[in-house]
C-alpha cells in the first residue's frame, strides 16, 4: 500500500458497497490488517470492533482493498502517461478519476496507448484525417464523394486513386471507432451476454483428441457456462486438440456500431458502414474475444478455487480417530505391504513388511504378524491406503477377525510427502514406502496435523487445480489451511513446524524457532513462554497465542481458546464467584452464577465466547470419528450392477457432481442432476453416501451413480 498515493480510508465506502458491509465494520477490517492481523485472528478475537464480521468477509474485504489498490496505481500510471503526452485535459482527468474497473480505465486510455504503427497512423501521415472527418459529418453536400477523395490523390505519398484515398481515410474512421469507450462497454456487454464459443477439432492435433471428442463440432453459450466446461474447451485449445472462436451472432454487433455512428444513407454513410464492418472484424472482434476469454477463465478460476478451497476445507476438518495405536498399512502386491506401528502421538515404534498377496501368497506368515503386532502393542485400528491392493488388504485384515477396527484411508499424496523434505527432516532413516505407510496412519489419527505438510494440489480432491490463476489458488488454499488450523488450535508441544506455520502470526521462521525452543528447552509450561522464542515479537505473540494450546500446563486457561489479554476477565468473574478458576471451568453451576452485564466491558460476543471456552475448554470442532466400510460382495469394476445399492465415500466434489468411492479402485459420478438442490451442500470429500449403480462401462471405466441417501 505505501507505493501508491491512496490511503485505505479512501476504499472503505467502495468496499463497503460491493461487499454490502457496514462502513463501521470495513474501517475496523483495514485498520487491523494494517496493524498486523490476520484472518482468523479478527474473526475469533475482535469481534467487538468488526461487528461480529466471519472470515469470508473479512478476506474479501482484504481482496477487494487490494484489487481497487491496483485499480490506483494503474489509474496514476495512465494519468501520468496522457500527462507526458500534453494530452491530459480537465475532461479526460474527470474521466480517468470516475473509472471503477480496470477495463473501464484502459478503454479511456486506449487511444493515448503507444502503439505501433497502424493502418490508421500511416493514413494519417498521408493526411488523410481531413477526409475522414468529412465522411464521419455524413452530410449531403450534393458533390460527389469520389470528387472530394480526388484532391487527396498524392502519387508521392503512396496515394495513386481516389479509392486509395478513402480506403485510407476508413482505416482511420475505423480505428477511431474501435477506440471509442461508449461502443466498447456496449460491445462487451453484447459478448457477455451472447457471446458463443464455437469448438472445432483441430487438424494438426498432436495431443489425445479422443478425451475432447465431446466438444468436437460444439456450441456453448458463454452466458452461465459451466466452470469445468470452460476450462475444458481452454486445456483442449491450449493442447492443441481444439481450435475455438468465441463470438456472438456478428448481426448483434455491428447493430451496436450502426445505431452509434450512421447517420444517414449517403455515399459517406456507406464508406463509414463498409469501415465498421472492417473496425469489428479486423479490430474490435479480435480485442473483444480476447477480454471475454480472460473474462471467463477468470470467473472459471474462481469458480474452481471455491471448489477446491472448500474440498481441502472438508479433508482437513475430517473427523480424527484420536490418539490411539495403531497400525498403519500401505498395501502392495509383489512389493508387499508396508506395516507401520503408531503409538498416541504418532511416532513410529515398530515397522515391517508382509506378504498376504499374490505373488508371494505368505498369508499365513503375515497373519502372525499382524496378530502378534496387535498383541504386543495394544493396537486399536488398523488404517489402510486405498490404493493398489488397498481393496483386498482391507477384506484381509477383516477376514482374522482381530479385535480392531479396519478403516481405509485415502492415500492420495502419500507418496508426494514420502519423498519430500518434511519426511526426510522427520525420518531420514527410513524408505520411502514406509514413510508413506506413516503418513496414511497419520492421517487417520489427526487428518489436519498431517496432510499440512502436503501441497493441497497433490491431495486430489480439486478440478483443474493445475490450470488454474497459480497466485488465487495459493492465496485461496492459504486461507482455507489457515482458517482450518485456527478453528482446531495447536498443541503447542507436539504440533509439527509445517503444523505451526499455519497458526496466526506465525511464519516458517517462527514455526521452525517454536520447535527448536521446544527441543533445546522442553515443553511449554505457560502460554508467556512463547516470548521466549527467538523473533517472537509482541505482534507476533498476540496473533498466536491464541490458538496455541498448552495441556496440564500451570494455568488451565491455556489449554482454551481463551486470549491470555482476556485472563484478567476470567480471573475476575472466578473472584466474583468465590472460587478460583480450574473450578469456574469443571462446574456449570459456578458458571452459572456469571452475571454477564457485570463485564460489559468486554463486549457482549467476546464475552458469550469466553463463557462457551470456559464450558468446553479447547473443544476440537471436528465431529467425531464413525467407522465405514464397503460392500464385501464388491472389488472390481466388473463386480458392479446396474441396481446395485451400495455405500460410498465421497472422494472428491466437482461444479458437475461429485465422485464416489464405492470401493473398486474407479470412482463413480454422481451428476449433479441427480442430487436435489438442498443435499448438494452437506456433500463433501470424506461424506458417507447411499448410492444407486445406474451404468457401468467397464470398457472406458465408468461408473454412473443415483443419490439413495
Amino acid at each position: 500500500m505505501s507505493d501508491i498515493n491512496v490511503a485505505a480510508v479512501d476504499f472503505v465506502e467502495v468496499i463497503a458497497g460491493e461487499t454490502g458491509t457496514p462502513i463501521k465494520g470495513v474501517r475496523a477490517v483495514l485498520a487491523l490488517l494494517d496493524d498486523g492481523g490476520t484472518v482468523p485472528f479478527i474473526a475469533r478475537y475482535r469481534k467487538e470492533a468488526t461487528g461480529l464480521l466471519d472470515e469470508v468477509v473479512i478476506a474479501n474485504i482484504r481482496d477487494l482493498r487490494e484489487r481497487l489498490a491496483e485499480l490506483e496505481k494503474r489509474r496514476a500510471a495512465v494519468m501520468a502517461s496522457c500527462e507526458e503526452q500534453g494530452a491530459l485535459s480537465d475532461a479526460l482527468r474527470k474521466s480517468l478519476s470516475g473509472a471503477r474497473t480496470m477495463a473501464e480505465l484502459e478503454d479511456l486510455y486506449l487511444p493515448y496507448r503507444p502503439k505501433r504503427r497502424t493502418r490508421a497512423m500511416i493514413a494519417k501521415e498521408r493526411g488523410l484525417e481531413p477526409l475522414a472527418v468529412h465522411i464521419m459529418k455524413q452530410k449531403k453536400s450534393g458533390v460527389d464523394l469520389r470528387e472530394i477523395a480526388a484532391k487527396y490523390v498524392s502519387p508521392e505519398l503512396g496515394i495513386e486513386t481516389s479509392s486509395d484515398a478513402l480506403s485510407g481515410a476508413r482505416d482511420i474512421i475505423a480505428e477511431s471507432v474501435s477506440q471509442h469507450a461508449a461502443t466498447r462497454a456496449a460491445l462487451r456487454r453484447i459478448y457477455a451476454r451472447k457471446a458463443v464459443i464455437y469448438a472445432f477439432a483441430s487438424k494438426t492435433a498432436q495431443g489425445d483428441s479422443d478425451k475432447y471428442r465431446d466438444y468436437h463440432g460444439a456450441e456453448t453459450g458463454v452466458y452461465g457456462a459451466p466452470s469445468h466446461r470452460i476450462l475444458a474447451l481452454l486445456r483442449g485449445e491450449r493442447e492443441g486438440v481444439l481450435k475455438l472462436r468465441i463470438e456472438p451472432e456478428e448481426g448483434a454487433s455491428l447493430g451496436i456500431l450502426r445505431a452509434a455512428f450512421i447517420k444517414g444513407d449517403g455515399e459517406e454513410s456507406a464508406e463509414v458502414d463498409a469501415a465498421l464492418r472492417d473496425s469489428y472484424k479486423r479490430l474490435l472482434a479480435p480485442s473483444m474475444e480476447t477480454e471475454l476469454r480472460a473474462s471467463l477463465k477468470e470467473r472459471a478460476d474462481d469458480d474452481a478455487i471455491g471448489v477446491f478451497a472448500g474440498n481441502v476445507g472438508s479433508l482437513l476438518m475430517a473427523s480424527p480417530y484420536g490418539g490411539k495405536k495403531i497400525l498403519a498399512l500401505d498395501p502392495g502386491f509383489k512389493s508387499g505391504c508396508k506395516v507401520a506401528v503408531l503409538n498416541e502421538r504418532g511416532d513410529i515404534t515398530h515397522n515391517e513388511t508382509i506378504y498376504p498377496h499374490p505373488p508371494q501368497n505368505r498369508g499365513e506368515d503375515a497373519k502372525k504378524a499382524i496378530e502378534r503386532l496387535v498383541a504386543d502393542y495394544g493396537i486399536c485400528a488398523a488404517a489402510v491406503g486405498n490404493g493398489t491392493a488397498g481393496r483386498e488388504t482391507d477384506s484381509w485384515l477383516r477376514s482374522l477377525r482381530l479385535p480392531i477396527h479396519v478403516v481405509m484411508v485415502s492415500e492420495s499424496g502419500a507418496s508426494v510427502y514420502s519423498a519430500s523434505e518434511t519426511a526426510r527432516r522427520e525420518f531420514p532413516d527410513l524408505d520411502l514406502t514406509v514413510r508413506g505407510a506413516i503418513s496414511i496412519g497419520r492421517r487417520f489419527q489427526d487428518p489436519l496435523a498431517e496432510l499440512v505438510k502436503i501441497d493441497p494440489k497433490s491431495i486430489g480432491v480439486g478440478q483443474y487445480q493445475h490450470d488454474v490463476d497459480q497466485k488465487k489458488l495459493k492465496r485461496a488454499l492459504d486461507d482455507v489451511v489457515m482458517s482450518c488450523v485456527n478453528k482446531v488450535g495447536v498443541d503447542a508441544n507436539s504440533a509439527s513446524r509445517e503444523l505451526l506455520t499455519y497458526v496466526s502470526g506465525l511464519n516458517p521462521t517462527l514455526a521452525a524457532n517454536v520447535v527448536k525452543h521446544r527441543e533445546e528447552n522442553g515443553a511449554f509450561r505457560s502460554r508467556e513462554d512463547f516470548r521466549k522464542v527467538s523473533r517472537m515479537g509482541p505482534k507476533a505473540f498476540e496473533q498466536s497465542a491464541g490458538f496455541m494450546r498448552i495441556t496440564g500446563g500451570a494455568n488451565p486457561l491455556d489449554a482454551s481458546a481463551v486470549h491470555p489479554e482476556n485472563y484478567g476477565v476470567v480471573e475476575r468473574m472466578a473472584s466474583d464467584v468465590g472460587c478460583e478458576v480450574c473450578d469456574l471451568m469443571s462446574d456449570e453451576s459456578l458458571r452459572a452464577r456469571i452475571a454477564p452485564d457485570n463485564y460489559a466491558d468486554i463486549g457482549g460476543a467476546t464475552m458469550r465466547d469466553i463463557l462457551s471456552e470456559l464450558a468446553k475448554p479447547g473443544r476440537d470442532p471436528r465431529s467425531d470419528f464413525e467407522f465405514f466400510s464397503f460392500d464385501e460382495s464388491v472389488h472390481e469394476l466388473s463386480d458392479l450392477k446396474s441396481g446395485m445399492t451400495l455405500p460410498g465415500v465421497v472422494s472428491n466434489v466437482t461444479d458437475f457432481g461429485a465422485f464416489v468411492d464405492v470401493g473398486v479402485h474407479q470412482d463413480g459420478l454422481l451428476h449433479r442432476s441427480r442430487i436435489k438442490p438442498e443435499l448438494r451442500k452437506r456433500l463433501a470429500p470424506g461424506s458417507r453416501v447411499e448410492v444407486e449403480v445406474l451404468e457401468v462401462d467397464e470398457a472406458r471405466g465408468r461408473i454412473s451413480l443415483g443419490f439413495v441417501k
